[in-house]
């Protein structure tokens, strides 16, 4: 009750802000670092300044349209989850018709910015709108709906890779595979931390799907991303930078795995291992910087 007059008195700037989740800037970062991967890889390092401030700004745009998004299908479950029921569409801070005019022009920011890039990579962009759209959706009819978020982050290595090179290589798929696993890791121990909610008002999540082995699974897509690193770190030949920056990544995984197998683990920590997510993604991202630098 208390708290229902200070919310109504944020400006609306402020409220948009949150709609954007601009002010958790590490769910917008965790989907730049594989475009920033693939960026520079493709690039041997050096990509064009110019191409590295639409890959930024694309994938800010793209994140936010999809935060809005996936705020507008659950509007009316949100408010049922603890971790979510303040969200402005939730908590009707915000109509729907402001939800989906903020969406159109958080889509049309990024279609601006595609059209700076070749057509191989604008198709991309344009395929990649679907499965932002219906992720949502998923979590209703799909046991595993992340593998559909992975997917979605998948898209931003295919678009920034092809953008430096024109094409999809053997590098690029090892790339992808990487990111797919790495985000069905962090983001299904996201999931943990909502399973009771997410049991009680009846949606999917990996992390209710794979139950009591989801830590194992956590485990097994981390095991995954780091084979898919080490077979590209072979293909393209980089330098002992990236190698080092790839076993700091793997400690970080292996100590997230060995917590989560913890009895009466906090909720608190399921999100502070997301985070830590970030710092081990942009670790990776400087190994490979060097490491192309470097060979």
């Amino acid at each position: 009750m208390l708290s229902t007059p200070e919310r109504n008195q944020e400006p609306t700037w402020l409220v948009i802000i949150r709609l954007l989740r601009w002010h958790k800037p590490e769910g917008r970062l965790i989907l730049m670092i594989p475009a920033l991967w693939a960026v520079f890889l493709a690039a041997g390092g050096k990509p064009p300044l110019p191409l590295v401030g639409v890959i930024i700004l694309g994938t800010l745009a793209t994140s936010a349209a999809g935060c809005v998004v996936n705020d507008l299908w659950d509007r009316d479950i949100d408010p049922e989850v603890e971790r979510t029921r303040d969200r402005p569409l939730a908590s009707r801070a915000l109509s729907v018709k402001v939800g989906i005019a903020i969406a159109i022009v958080a889509f049309f920011c990024a279609a601006v910015l595609a059209f700076y890039l070749n057509p191989i990579s604008f198709w991309l962009s344009v395929a990649a709108v679907p499965v932002i759209l219906l992720y949502p959706a998923a979590k209703r009819v799909f046991p595993v709906p992340q593998l559909v978020l992975s997917i979605a982050w998948g898209f931003a290595v295919l678009i920034s890779w092809s953008a430096v090179t024109q094409n999809l290589s053997q590098p690029t798929w090892l790339l992808w595979g990487a990111t797919v696993l790495w985000t069905l890791g962090f983001d299904t121990v996201y999931a943990m931390s909502d399973r009771s909610d997410d049991k009680r008002i009846g949606v999917n999540s990996s992390a209710l799907f794979f139950g009591d082995y989801a830590a194992i699974a956590v485990g097994i897509f981390f095991a995954g991303t780091i084979l898919c690193l080490a077979w590209l770190g072979i293909v393209i030949q980089l330098h002992l930078v990236f190698w080092l920056s790839l076993v700091v990544a793997t400690a970080g995984w292996v100590w997230q795995s060995v917590r989560l197998n913890q009895q009466d683990l906090p909720n608190s920590a399921y999100g502070e291992m997301f985070r830590q997510n970030v710092w081990i993604g942009f670790i990776l991202l400087a190994g490979m910087i060097f490491g192309c630098l470097y060979q």
